[in-house]
């Protein structure tokens, strides 16, 4: 670890060195590209200075600790205890600092979430779930921008996909995944008794040429008039445009935009993510094992967390994690529960590790 962190001290020294050069400094376009790099080893190479001032710091008290002076001993054998814990702090934070970072972190999401089991209650589950990842995204200063939606008449949605904007989205909403069941009393409900209902969602990291590329002559174009709830028809204007990847049967559409290229550029858009999504799957699938050591699989079917409304409780099942806050979460303060799903994974990551 140390020869790492060396290493990242010496290339952060050298760009700096670069940036005194008068003969980089007048290429914008390099300058640029060196700040961005130093930007990203600043936050490891300040915490690593750190480490090396305190473990200097810590020799000397050691010294001072031995001193002729018992007043003078005891002061420094106080202060080196103290030093030791923020020693031991500071390795910790320079580990999870060195775990390699998942390449999709820093990317836009598209999110569909679908009512599930439960009928009407189901999607207007799904509905509060989309309220409530949209007040998340506020919190975070993100955009929402929905892609598609399917109303549900008496609240919610069938189905509602959206895309999140934003700095790192996919770091925080990726392990969200999944099916999300809630228990509580239907408005719908006359008895007062207690339903158990599910949303699936499913977040897929933003794709983009890179990442795959979509050959337009294996994807097949059908325009249709747009239709909100129940299916009646909301315009005569044949607008809405749905897309299927012939090879894979994987199909995307959008119909909320007024113009059809618009919408033919989204659900291109949605196509080629979940195309990226499907080759992701398939890669985690061959990690066999290795895939089992992380939070989840990802899989819509897997029941990830429960918001029960009596008990104003919220559990997460992949990792025995429950707040007692749900009034709080539905309003989109999602925060202690992602901090610590990241929380666990980067534990999980360094034991595999070590």
């Amino acid at each position: 670890m140390f020869e790492r962190l060396e290493l990242m001290l010496s290339q952060y020294r050298k760009l700096n060195e670069d940036l005194q050069n008068p003969d980089i400094v007048a290429n914008v376009k390099k300058v640029t590209e060196l700040m961005k790099q130093m930007r990203a080893l600043e936050k490891v190479v300040s915490t690593y200075l750190r480490y090396q001032e305190i473990t200097k710091t810590i020799a000397d008290l050691k010294e001072l600790s031995n001193s002729e002076d018992a007043e003078l001993a005891e002061m420094a054998a106080l202060e080196k205890e103290e030093a030791l814990v923020e020693q031991e702090q500071l390795v910790q934070d320079l580990k999870l600092m060195l775990i390699p970072k998942d390449p999709n972190d820093e990317k836009n999401v598209i999110v569909e979430i679908r009512g599930a089991a439960g009928g009407d209650e189901a999607n207007i589950f799904a509905g509060d779930l989309f309220r409530m990842y949209s007040r998340y995204a506020l919190e975070r200063g993100w955009k929402i921008e929905v892609l598609q939606a399917v109303e549900s008449e008496m609240g919610g949605f069938a189905q509602i996909e959206f895309m999140v904007h934003g700095d790192n989205v996919y770091s925080f909403l990726k392990y969200e995944s999944g099916s999300h069941r809630v228990q509580r009393v239907p408005e719908t409900e006359a008895s007062g008794r207690i339903h158990t209902s599910t949303a699936t969602v499913l977040v897929m990291p933003e794709a983009d040429d890179v990442d795959v590329e979509l050959n337009l002559d294996e994807v097949r174009i059908d325009i249709f008039c747009s239709s909100g709830p129940g299916g009646q028809s909301v315009n005569t204007t044949k607008s809405a445009v749905r897309v299927t990847h012939i090879p894979t049967g994987l199909v995307a559409s959008c119909q909320d935009e007024k113009s059809q290229h618009e919408n033919k550029a989204r659900a291109l858009k949605m196509l080629q993510t979940r195309l990226y999504d499907k080759i992701m799957q398939e890669r985690h699938e061959k990690e066999g094992k290795e895939r089992l050591s992380k939070i989840g699989t990802g899989d819509r079917s897997e029941k990830i967390r429960t918001y029960n409304f009596p008990q104003n409780r919220v559990t997460d099942h992949r990792i025995g994690f429950t707040i007692q806050q749900l009034d709080r979460v539905m309003e989109g303060r999602l925060d202690p529960i992602i901090e610590a799903l990241i929380t666990e994974d980067q534990q999980r990551i360094l034991a595999k590790q070590e």
